[in-house]
């Protein structure tokens, strides 16, 4: 009797009734996870999300853009990651976004929040930013609120 099965530390093997735990690293678990079914989806987006976060780092110079998107709209950070602080933040339910574009969910009003985000943070003197796309492809609405905020002048 042999079954295996992945979870979030690594890999149980029940064989003959005994119990066997082998532990992995992230990444060999986000290698495995093509292979095996049985990691679920939110955990598999956190290992996704702590790999890409590894590399990424924001500063007062250079703050972090962080990213969140849901269904319906759209949200974007200016992170300093060393004080541990919000500068600034946006999304799509802004009044002056909201009231021009009514559905958050499109790729318009994220380009047009990705602007308003680099004009604000231009107010600040931010200039050049780390982009943190977080879980997401940069495709779509990541993809044209990156767009958005280059066109504003922001440089990343």
């Amino acid at each position: 009797f042999f079954l295996l099965n992945l979870t979030f530390k690594g890999f149980y093997i029940f064989l003959n009734y005994n119990i066997y735990l082998m532990k992995f690293s992230k990444q060999t678990l986000l290698k495995l996870k093509s292979k095996n079914k049985k990691l679920k989806p939110n955990k598999y987006k956190k290992l996704k999300r702590e790999a890409l976060r590894g590399n990424v780092k924001g500063t007062l110079a250079r703050p972090r853009l962080s990213i969140y998107r849901s269904n319906q709209n759209i949200y974007a950070q200016l992170i300093d990651d060393t004080n541990s602080q919000t500068l600034l933040s946006c999304s799509t339910l802004d009044r002056a976004i909201k009231l021009t574009f009514p559905i958050g969910r499109t790729c318009n009003a994220s380009n047009v929040m990705g602007q308003k985000l680099a004009e604000l943070s231009l107010k600040q003197n931010i200039t050049k930013i780390v982009f943190d796309r977080g879980p997401y492809l940069y495709h779509g609405r990541i993809k044209a609120l990156a767009d958005g905020v280059r066109a504003g002048g922001l440089k990343f």
